[in-house]
This record gives structure tokens, sequence and C-alpha cells, in this order.
């Protein structure tokens, strides 16, 4: 069965530029930030993908090349077969319509000087689709159905909390119907209280539709709870990959166990001595180390030996979780948080 959406070897690569402003644009200073670096992952419909890691692991620059928001450097996205890079024209528009973005913050998403009622009809109005009962209709349908009061259809967005601002968001991304939603940090500008209730609205939107989403966030506790398959990116690239109840239950790449064990415990009882504390800083995704690029902050790197130590400088194997000696780290990590 082929999955909806099926991401192979992706890549985006910035050039890296400085030196004086010409004609051209500024003058290149040679090399370039590899802020996705050979990403693959797959999506069936009616499926969510967590996509989760730290603060500048590309996340949220890989939903914008699944948006096609950003041409890729290399690699293939596909929708139901179809490589995306290839479409022009009507065939583009087509896409548009059946993959949308719900954005990090609501606020700036959306035009303070346009309505909530016009922000939601944009999409029918660039598809030129005209809804059975006018277009009006379908918005004030679209309000009703994400929590809002179709008569607010005229009010601006800041006379809205973020709550309701995020589910101006939601109600634009469901006007076309989509079969995909990628999801950046949907609800990470939220108060708690509030993320909950998104959650779930996105979750009953699922289930009535059967809409699949690309869910891109760094709250591990959201995803937990949200998402059928997970995958953890650092520095440009999946470490880890599979199920969610397997991951979360068992990890296996060292990075996947660092986050996990920082996930605060709400249990004032609970034993706090497993947790994993990373040392030295991200490295430059312009200049990522070679080979495993967790290795020099992998606390059991230090420990292996030199053949072992030797065998991360080399190629990571294109797998489900790219780490050489997944034994030796699980032994390692278990013995250490004791």
């Amino acid at each position: 069965m082929t999955p909806l959406l099926q991401v192979t070897d992706l890549t985006k690569h910035f050039p890296i530029r400085s030196g004086a402003f010409r004609s051209g644009g500024f003058r290149s200073g040679g090399g370039v930030i590899k802020a996705v670096d050979g990403v693959g992952f797959s999506v069936d419909a009616g499926q969510t993908l967590g996509l989760v890691g730290e603060s500048g692991c590309g996340k949220s620059t890989t939903g914008r090349l699944l948006m096609r928001l950003l041409e890729p450097t290399s690699g293939s996205i596909r929708l139901d077969g179809r490589e995306i890079s290839e479409l022009r024209g009507s065939d583009l528009q087509e896409y548009r319509r059946r993959v949308q973005m719900v954005f990090q913050n609501p606020s700036s998403s959306l035009n303070p000087r346009q309505s909530v009622g016009s922000a939601i009809a944009a999409p029918l109005l660039a598809q030129k689709i005209t809804p059975p009962g006018g277009v009006k209709a379908r918005v004030r349908d679209l309000m009703d159905r994400v929590g809002l009061r179709p008569d607010h259809y005229n009010r601006f967005p800041h006379e809205f909390s973020g709550g309701q601002k995020q589910r101006v968001g939601i109600a634009r991304a469901l006007a076309l119907d989509p079969q995909l939603i990628i999801c950046d940090e949907p609800v990470s500008a939220l108060d708690v209280s509030v993320q909950a209730q998104v959650i779930n609205l996105l979750e009953d939107i699922q289930r009535d539709t059967g809409v699949a989403y690309v869910f891109i966030a760094h709250d591990l506790s959201v995803v937990k709870h949200f998402a059928d398959r997970v995958a953890v990116m650092y520095l440009g690239r999946i470490m880890e990959h599979g199920d969610t109840e397997e991951v979360f239950r068992s990890p296996r790449h060292p990075y996947t166990r660092a986050l996990l064990s920082a996930v605060p415990q709400a249990d004032p009882a609970a034993d706090r001595g497993g947790r994993i504390r990373l040392v030295g800083d991200l490295p430059s995704p312009a200049d990522p180390p070679r080979g495993c690029v967790f290795r020099s902050r992998c606390p059991v790197h230090p420990r292996l030996d030199a053949e072992q130590r030797e065998l991360c400088s080399g190629e990571v194997p294109r797998r489900d979780i790219a780490c050489h000696h997944t034994e030796a780290v699980a032994a390692a990590l278990t013995a250490a948080t004791r």
C-alpha cells in the first residue's frame, strides 16, 4: 500500500553569504548551513507523525519543504506516489489544496487588517471554489466546527485570545478539505489548558475527516498522547523513528533517551535519578561532526573502545535508529541511571 506521504533523503542546504552587496546579491562566503540533511519518513492516510527535537534541529524547515514554501536541495517528497517537485500550474494548485499548514504563532499568521471570516475564506477564493450555499456559509460552518461563534465573522484578530486565533488558523487549514495538515508547533504559544483544548480539537477533526498530520513539536508529552509514530531530529537528521508507544517505552538512541529523561515529572515523589544530562553545545549545522552527528555530545561515546569510536566517525546507516552501537548504548545508559 502506497503511503499518503513519502519523504526520501530530503536535504535543504542554505548557502553562507557574506561580504559586500553586489547587483546579484551578497557575495558567497563559502560553505552551507545543513538545515535538513537526508531526512526520510512516511505518513499513511489518517495517521499522525510527530516530528520532535530541540530548537534548531530542522523540524520547521522540514515542514516548509513539505509545503513547498522552500525548494529542497535534493531528495524526494511524494504525495500519493507523485513527486511534488515536478508539479506546476494546476497540478501545483491541486497540491496546495490537498496539503495545508497550521503555523506556530497564531498572531503573526493572521493579517491584523483582515477579518477572521475573510482569513478563513481566503483559501476558497484563491482556489476559485464556491461551496454549496456560498463561501460565507462555508466559513460560518468552519467557525462553528472549531469552536468559534459564527456571528464573529467580521471581527478582527486583535479581538480574539491566542487560543481563538489558533482555532481560526485551523479553520483556514480545513477550508479546502485537505488530506494532510502540517502542524508547526501549533500549541507551543498557548497556555497549558488551551493546549489541551486545541489538541482535542485536532483529534476530533482527524476522527471525523480522516486527515493526516505531520505534528512538529518540542513538547514530548503532547506528542506521546497525540502521535501514532514519532521521528526524533537532531542537527538536520533523524536519530530515531518508530511507533510512538515503542519509542517512549524503550528508546534506543542516546539522544532520544536524553530527551525523554528531561520530560518534567508531575509526581513530586517520582525518582529523578535517571536524568541524562548532555554536555557541550549543539555543533554548528555549517560544520556538523563527520559520521554520527551526535557523537560530540553522546554520553556513551567516551566509554567506547577505540575501534567503536572510530566506527562512530563513519557513515551511519539509513535506518530507524541512527546509531552503530544500540546494544552498547542501552547497557551503558541503563547502568549509569540506576
